[in-house]
């Protein structure tokens, strides 16, 4: 096994000092990927970091009995995560602060499983980072493609645009004013239940952990604030 098969080996089972290698040895490449799409609005450090999400992932994927070289398999997904990245980035806007703490969380938990071999808790990366749950969770979905306002949700089928209407775009109502008017005069926790179920695309059980509640009780609390959506946009 050559020198870098063996540090692919290690940062797939969790070595992050072996992933920081891999990263330092390939600068060149990912750099030599991300010039290519300079000019397009994002700054060359941002392209840069997405660059290094694009080859972390590489890293994370790359079969090592493929029989090629890992630059070839390389070099394709840090060109998709900047492609991507400039495709949704006009729809969702992204501060470099919230970045670097989804990068340091991403970190952080890759260590954690790495000392205890297992997924570690919101608690856990709490405690490693400074972050709070909230910070965590947000930081964490933030660069993700946000959840369709279309998705149903629970045994009943709820989603929100069902509480608007069956015939308005998407796009359309996530504009709306006055959606987002109702969801700010929801409760603290209904609201933040609504927002990073449907707009931060958490599941149930993740929610249940940010609030350190059960996931009955996130269920309970979700079809109370759709409740009080459809009163207060009726």
């Amino acid at each position: 096994m050559s020198e870098i098969q063996e540090l692919i080996r290690r940062a797939q089972a969790g070595d992050t000092e072996a992933s920081e290698t891999l990263v330092k040895e390939n600068a060149g490449l990912i750099w030599s990927v991300a010039r290519r799409f300079i000019g397009r609005g994002t700054e060359s450090d941002d392209l840069y970091q997405l660059g290094c999400l694009g080859f972390l992932k590489a890293v994370e994927g790359f079969d090592l009995n493929y029989g090629t070289q890992f630059s070839t398999y390389a070099v394709p997904k840090i060109a998709g995560e900047i492609r991507r990245f400039l495709r949704d980035d006009g729809a969702v806007k992204v501060s470099r602060g919230l970045k670097e703490q989804a990068m340091a969380i991403k970190v952080a938990r890759n260590h954690l499983i790495s000392a205890i071999g297992r997924e570690p808790t919101i608690q856990e990366i709490s405690r490693q980072t400074g972050f709070s749950p909230e910070e965590i969770a947000l930081a964490e979905n933030a660069t993700a493609a946000t959840e369709s306002i279309q998705r149903e949700s629970g045994d009943e089928g709820f989603s929100l645009e069902n509480i608007l209407t069956d015939t308005e775009s998407e796009d359309k109502m996530v504009e709306r004013i006055a959606l987002t008017q109702a969801i700010a005069k929801l409760p603290e926790r209904e609201s933040l239940v609504i927002k990073l179920r449907y707009f931060h695309g958490l599941t149930q059980e993740r929610v249940a952990k940010v609030l350190h509640v059960s996931q009955v009780q996130v269920s309970r609390i979700e079809k109370k604030a759709l409740a009080n959506l459809r009163e207060l946009l009726s």
